[in-house]
């Protein structure tokens, strides 16, 4: 059973290019959404490391990916793979400022990164733009053949295939060993260094592979859309990542994609039919969710199916 909904979840993604074609650019931009909460998710929902800054990284890795194009190399892959090296590094960085306190510490530390990232971003305008966003981003075609288009096409394809393999790469990681102590440490970590767990060198293996992910989530969008701007490294990125999450489901890989897809489609269609009161329909719908009970939509759904097996 847990076979076919997998399945069935994948091809639901897949056939949405031929059931909502006029909505291609969506569904993409649900895909890197997705990508970037389940970067938050194996932070957040497995370690327990809190966060308010996550898209610092994902302001990094666009800017990479959108600076790199923009001196001449538009290599797609090239532009993921440097944004990831990037955005790990600045986590590897930064993981002994956030992992030193507490949950409050680390929550100051990782505001103020992005804070700090989005004012230099700023305040450089040579390099990034400014507030007038990087321009000029040209990305060549994926492996010389598929060409993006304005339409979209390309874009759906290209982000669905990264994510289909990042989350792979996540299920193989958190099902593994590691996943196991992440887990360990996220109940309890005082007791975790009793069974042999290096609880620091986990947490910053972790918070450097979640970076990573989110890089690649910021260099999708600025390959996707061939522009970036100050908005990749806004508090408002970050806080709405949060709540997808929480939405969809901590803990769970399936529940950050979920979640992802249903603030994103909720967002599109509630600014439409009110775009002055459509956060308020937002906060109604998470309380009301937050008072069914505890799992986010995932776990509504497994409730759903336990109920009707029974």
């Amino acid at each position: 059973m847990r076979l076919a909904l997998e399945a069935g979840f994948w091809l639901l993604a897949l056939a949405s290019y031929w059931l909502l074609p006029d909505q291609l650019p969506l569904l993409s931009q649900i895909a890197i959404g997705a990508l970037f909460v389940l970067s938050l998710d194996l932070l957040v929902g497995y370690a327990g490391v809190l966060t308010l800054g996550h898209a610092a990284f994902f302001g990094l890795g666009a800017y990479a990916a959108g600076i790199l194009a923009q001196q001449g190399w538009g290599e797609p892959l090239s532009g993921l793979l440097l944004a990831a090296v990037l955005s790990a590094l600045l986590g590897l960085l930064t993981a002994p400022l956030v992992l030193r306190g507490g949950d409050l510490p680390a929550l100051m530390v990782t505001l103020g990164l992005s804070l700090m990232l989005g004012e230099a971003a700023n305040k450089l305008p040579g390099l990034t733009g400014g507030a007038d966003g990087l321009l000029g981003v040209e990305i060549w075609p994926i492996f010389g053949l598929f060409r993006f288009d304005l339409y979209g096409h390309t874009a759906f394809f290209y982000s669905l295939a990264v994510l289909f393999l990042l989350f792979l790469l996540a299920r193989l990681i958190t099902a593994a060993p590691f996943g196991l102590a992440l887990r360990g440490i996220r109940g309890n970590a005082r007791r975790m260094p009793a069974l042999g767990t290096p609880v620091r060198a986990r947490l910053v293996a972790v918070y450097a592979l979640a970076a990573a992910y989110a890089g690649v989530a910021g260099a999708l969008l600025a390959q996707t859309t061939q522009f970036v701007s100050l908005d990749v490294l806004s508090f408002q990125r970050s806080a709405e990542g949060l709540l997808m999450l929480v939405l969809g489901g901590l803990g769970a890989l399936y529940g950050a994609m979920i979640g992802a897809a249903a603030f994103t489609f909720a967002h599109h269609v509630l600014s439409e039919m009110s775009p002055l009161f459509w956060q308020f329909w937002i906060g109604l719908a998470l309380v009301a969710l937050a008072l069914a009970g505890r799992g986010g939509l995932l776990g509504l759904g497994a409730a759903a199916l336990r109920r009707w097996r029974a």
